[in-house]
C-alpha cells in the first residue's frame, strides 16, 4: 500500500508494477514458492519510519488526551500547533501514549497479517513501512510492498483478507474498552470544529455497553479515537476496487468482474464527495492506479467454500467499518 495524502487517507497495498506481466510458464507446472528476501537496509528504513511515526502519533494523541481531559472535542487548529508544542515541551508527549500505542498496534497488526501470510506462501514482501505525517491522526498509515508473483487465487485471497481481519481483531476490544470509559457530554458537537463520523461498530457497541446514550453525546476516550482511525483505514482498504485489499479479494473470487466493479466503485464515490471531499481524492486515486490487477501465475482454480465464507466475514467487517461521511471540518 503505497499512496496517501494529508487528509487522513491511508496507503494501498499494491503489487509492484514490474510484476503485472507474469513470466511465461507452462500452465501445468508446479510452482515452488520463493523465500522472501529482505535486506538490512529495508529493515533500517522500516525502523526509522516507525520511530518517526511514534513521535507524530504521540503528538496527536497528546492533543486528543488534552481535549478529553477538558471534556470537549479537539480543535482543528490545535492538532497542527501540537507539533510545535512538543518541541518546547517534549514531556507532553507522554499524554499521547494511549492513542499512539493503540493506533500503531492496530496498523502493525494489519500489516503483519499481510506480511506473515506472504511469508507462509513464500511471496517476497518488504517489512511494514509506517508513514509519519502532520495530519489529524499523525500518520498516513503503513504499507508493505509485494515483490514477487502470487501463485494462485487462494494465496491472493489470504494475503488480501489477512490484514483487515488481523487489524479488526485488535479494533473491537479497543473500541469496546473505550466506549465503557468514554464521557457523556450533552451537546458535545455544538460549535465543534471537527465532527467525526459514527461507524456501525461504534453504534452497536454503544447500544450494548451504554444503552440509552446517543453517539453524538459520546466523547470517545483517546483509545477509542485510535480504534476509530483503525476502522476508517480498514474500510478504505476493503473497498472492492483496484489493488486495495478489497480489490485483491474481489479478483480472487470473480476475476472477470474486477474491472467493472472497480469502475463502479470509483463512480459511486463521486456523489459521496458532496458530503466529504476526501472521496473525490479517492476516486482520482482509483482511476490513477487503473483497473488492471496483476495476473496470477495460475488463476484457473476457484476458491473453496471455506474462503467464500471468509469473504462474507470480510464484507461484514467492511459494513461495520465504513462511514459515508468520516469527517466534517467546520
Amino acid at each position: 500500500m503505497n499512496t496517501g495524502n494529508g487528509n487522513g487517507h491511508f496507503p494501498i497495498e499494491v503489487i509492484s508494477r514490474e510484476l503485472e506481466q507474469p513470466p511465461q510458464v507452462e500452465t501445468r507446472r508446479v510452482f515452488a514458492p520463493t523465500r522472501p528476501q529482505r535486506s538490512a537496509r529495508s529493515l533500517a528504513i522500516a525502523i526509522v519510519l516507525f520511530a518517526c511515526t511514534v513521535v507524530s502519533t504521540l503528538a496527536v494523541g497528546a492533543e486528543f488526551a488534552l481535549a478529553y481531559a477538558n471534556s470537549q472535542m479537539p480543535s482543528f487548529d490545535d492538532f497542527f500547533s501540537s507539533y510545535f508544542t512538543i518541541l518546547r515541551n517534549p514531556h507532553a508527549l507522554a499524554a499521547g501514549l494511549p492513542f499512539a500505542a493503540t493506533l500503531l498496534g492496530i496498523l502493525l497488526a494489519h500489516e503483519l497479517g499481510h506480511f506473515f501470510t506472504c511469508r507462509y506462501y513464500g511471496i517476497a514482501a518488504t517489512y511494514p513501512y509506517f508513514i509519519p505525517a502532520p495530519t489529524l491522526i499523525g500518520t498516513l498509515g503503513a504499507f508493505i510492498l509485494i515483490r514477487s508473483p502470487i501463485v494462485n487465487r487462494k494465496a491472493l485471497f489470504d494475503v488480501g483478507l489477512s490484514g483487515p481481519v488481523a487489524g479488526f481483531v485488535c479494533i473491537v476490544p479497543a473500541m469496546a474498552i473505550a466506549v465503557l470509559h468514554s464521557k457523556i457530554v450533552p451537546g458535545l458537537q455544538a460549535g465543534a470544529s471537527i465532527v467525526f463520523g459514527e461507524p456501525l461498530l461504534l453504534r452497536l457497541l454503544l447500544a450494548v455497553l451504554r444503552p440509552g446514550v446517543h453517539a453524538t453525546d459520546l466523547l470517545l476516550h483517546p483509545v477509542g479515537r485510535a480504534a476509530w482511525v483503525g476502522l476508517f483505514a480498514t474500510a478504505l482498504n476493503l473497498l472492492p476496487a483496484g489493488q486495495l485489499d478489497g480489490g485483491h479479494i474481489l479478483y480472487s473470487i470473480a476475476r472477470e468482474s474486477h474491472r467493472r466493479v472497480t469502475f463502479f466503485v470509483a463512480l459511486a464515490l463521486v456523489p459521496l464527495a458532496f458530503f466529504w471531499w476526501g472521496w473525490l481524492l479517492w476516486t482520482v486515486l482509483l482511476l490513477a492506479l487503473g483497473f488492471r490487477h496483476p495476473q496470477l501465475l495460475d488463476d484457473r482454480r476457484t476458491l473453496d467454500n471455506k474462503r467464500r465464507v471468509w469473504a462474507a466475514v470480510g464484507l461484514a467487517i467492511f459494513v461495520l467499518s465504513f462511514m459515508p461521511v468520516p469527517l466534517i471540518i467546520q
